[in-house]
């Protein structure tokens, strides 16, 4: 558990560190229509961390709590993450970030072991739910590089 909240605690220096040096163009760049950019993907990882840091605290707070997913094309298309200020949203990620973590540092093997019910995918445990916020940032961290690696394979020119 100690190495898993290490690293929940470096996602938004990870996050910084993928982005940075980044032009306005690299960040905005789609590598086809129906694929995020930088820029969206950077707004995505932030609503969905605001959601699970609501079930996470849910978990701990209540007993067997109903845990909700969001549809996250709906979110992308429907609230229009191009106008959206990533800048805002990054700060946003690394202050939910931050304020978990006095929670994660004080928490007990009991509570790792608490349990949320999706309704749509099952019952999770604490610990699981904090391992999927970890994976969610890993992946997202392999999106941005496959996004950097095609825009760069984009500009060569023969």
């Amino acid at each position: 558990m100690e190495e898993l909240i290490k690293e929940y605690a470096l996602g938004y220096s990870l996050l910084r560190e993928a982005i940075e040096g980044l032009t306005e163009e690299e960040l905005r760049y789609k590598p086809a229509p129906d694929k995020w950019s930088i820029h969206q993907i950077l707004i995505h990882v932030t609503d969905s961390e605001i959601s699970s840091t609501s079930r996470l605290k849910k978990v701990l707070a209540e007993d067997e709590p109903n845990l909700i997913s969001f549809d996250q094309n709906a979110w992308a298309n429907n609230l229009r993450y191009d106008l959206l200020d990533r800048e805002q949203y990054l700060l946003l990620f690394k202050l939910l970030r931050s304020s978990m973590q006095p929670i994660l540092e004080n928490l007990t093997s009991e509570q790792s072991k608490r349990v949320g019910v999706y309704v749509d995918q099952g019952r999770f445990t604490f610990k699981q739910l904090l391992e999927y916020r970890v994976l969610h940032v890993r992946d997202h961290l392999a999106q941005i590089e496959r996004v950097k690696k095609a825009y760069q394979e984009n500009q060569v020119t023969y």
